[in-house]
């Protein structure tokens, strides 16, 4: 009878052990998720408590216009050009004012920022036309250099927006006739390039038709000489 006793006290004990186990890895547990709750209650406190960030767009450095709609401008690489609109855009989160410039002869349309407007000139004065003309009248100057030289030259001056190398060009490249035969391919390109620059800035200048502005060209180049002749 007492070994009876014995065992069952020892299964008692042991129950008693495995409960006590139990209830500790429990207390645990509920710790564990306790902690969990007050970290993501936090968190979540934290970001509703983060600002929203707010980027600011800039503005472009200020510059005052030296332009206004419908004045017209001299571009270099493109000649003459009127001033269509002046409008505002954002681009890359920057406010960015510019002219919008319509180039009639290429029937192109340009933007140029206004801070970048040291790139536009006015068109001449009527003083300046009267001495273009005067250039006109004289004897050309051709340079003894190669002929890839004095083009590189001579493109360069029609691209520099200055009306009187324009006049330069035009004056040195001016056969005083329209035979393709008397010009090279590069030579007549130049020449066309130099006199429709020079010829735009003109009947802008005068307010004249585009004929009249041709046989006023033609007369200081004494073209109109050599084409009545061959009439």
């Amino acid at each position: 009878m007492p070994k009876k006793k014995s065992k069952k006290s020892k299964l008692l004990k042991k129950n008693k052990k495995v409960k006590a186990l139990k209830l500790k890895t429990t207390a645990k547990k509920l710790k564990l998720g306790k902690v969990e709750s007050k970290t993501a209650i936090k968190s979540s406190s934290s970001s509703q408590d983060e600002k929203p960030i707010i980027t600011k767009i800039k503005k472009q450095a200020t510059e005052k216009k030296e332009y206004n709609i419908k004045d017209y401008v001299v571009y270099p690489k493109h000649g003459v050009g009127k001033i269509i609109a002046i409008e505002k855009a954002t681009i890359g989160q920057i406010i960015i004012q510019f002219y919008k410039i319509f180039i009639e002869k290429e029937k192109l349309t340009l933007t140029v920022p206004i801070n970048q407007q040291s790139k536009l000139r006015s068109i001449s004065s009527i003083n300046q036309i009267n001495k273009c003309i005067s250039i006109l009248k004289t004897k050309p100057k051709i340079k003894r250099t190669m002929w890839s030289r004095r083009a590189q030259e001579y493109d360069q001056k029609i691209n520099s927006g200055k009306i009187y190398e324009l006049a330069e060009v035009v004056k040195d490249l001016n056969k005083n006739t329209d035979i393709i035969a008397d010009q090279s391919y590069s030579e007549r390109q130049l020449f066309e390039k130099a006199y429709e620059r020079l010829k735009s800035e003109f009947e802008a200048v005068l307010n004249v038709s585009p004929e009249d502005v041709q046989k006023k060209m033609d007369k200081a180049l004494g073209r109109t000489q050599i084409l009545e002749s061959a009439e």
